[in-house]
């Protein structure tokens, strides 16, 4: 008769694990791809940008409500909307405000229709545009500060490259910077010079993956070059043209740099756009509450504004 043998286990063999309810064996471990890990990797960021965003704009808005004690360098007294009251009935915030809508209104369509027509004649083939196209680079690397005090010293009256030119056929010197006028213009040029390579660059990216295949059939139908630029290509980059006027809609209202350097914001009032107006109220005038209204409302306003442009820009979008 044969015997059934067990082994019984060895001294110290490890034995199984112990389940707990439900048929697990340990911890669960988070696998990538389930509802909520995204939000795990991601709040490291969310931190750091809520510390670095929003504190400033919650410390603006605290400040603009008030009263600001010079002596410990903090907002003592509440004083609620009187700021944003004196704000208001301030007729150099007003102004600057204006001055501001003048840049912008002239600046961004220039610039968008700058932009796009250059970008359309890099991207047709002709000799020597390979080294076009790295010199339109160069203005967009440069400093905005330096750009600024590089064109002042360029459109001096009295030894600037640009009077000595015009002087070569006959046109006296001209008052750049010191005719009210011509320093809007200025101003406007030289934040055109700068940022105008900006959108040939987005210009161009966006003619370059057009698809080929529309232009096959616009050929084949007998269409000419006017007639597929005004049907085939404009359609086509109605969305592209929208993005990049957002994009440098919201670099234009922060200008400020230039305008320092370049103009200081005169003669008179006439460059003070409102970012250097509220820099001289805050940080020359010590006026920090009243230049923090002033930030908050410049805020509130370019939100405003953003949001409508970006609904547009989504229709026409969804149009075309």
């Amino acid at each position: 008769m044969s015997a059934l043998r067990t082994r019984s286990p060895r001294a110290g063999a490890a034995s199984a694990p112990a389940r707990g309810p439900g048929g697990s064996t340990g911890p669960r471990r988070i696998r990538l791809g389930e509802p909520g890990t995204a939000w795990i990797f991601m709040a490291p960021a969310l931190v750091l940008l809520a510390g670095m965003l929003l504190y400033p704009i919650i410390y603006t808005v605290w400040v603009s409500l008030s009263d600001f004690d010079l002596s410990t360098f903090q907002p003592s007294g509440w004083v609620g909307w009187k700021n944003y009251e004196a704000v208001l009935a301030d007729p150099g915030f007003l102004q600057s405000l204006k001055v501001t809508g003048v840049y912008l209104v002239v600046a961004l369509p220039l610039q968008m229709v700058l932009g796009f027509g250059l970008a359309f004649l890099l991207n047709v083939e002709w000799r020597g545009r390979g080294l076009l196209r790295a010199l339109f680079l160069i203005p967009m690397v440069v400093a905005p500060v330096v750009a600024g005090g590089v064109w002042r010293m360029l459109l001096d009256p009295l030894w600037g490259v640009v009077n000595y030119a015009l002087g070569l056929v006959g046109v006296g010197p001209v008052e750049w910077i010191g005719d009210p006028t011509l320093a809007m213009v200025s101003l406007i040029l030289i934040d055109t010079w700068r940022w105008t390579p900006f959108v040939v660059l987005i210009a161009s990216a966006g003619i370059m993956a057009l698809p080929s295949d529309v232009y096959e059939a616009a050929r084949s139908d007998g269409a000419n070059r006017w007639q597929t630029l005004r049907h085939v290509t404009v359609p086509l980059l109605v969305p592209v043209v929208a993005a990049a006027f957002v994009v440098r809609w919201l670099g234009a209202v922060k200008m400020f740099d230039i305008a320092l350097a370049a103009t200081k914001g005169g003669p008179g009032q006439a460059t003070d756009v409102v970012n250097l107006y509220i820099y001289e109220k805050g940080f020359r005038g010590l006026e920090f509450g009243s230049a923090s209204s002033m930030a908050t409302v410049v805020l509130l306003i370019t939100m405003i504004i953003t949001y409508f442009l970006f609904r547009i820009s989504r229709r026409l979008e969804n149009r075309w």
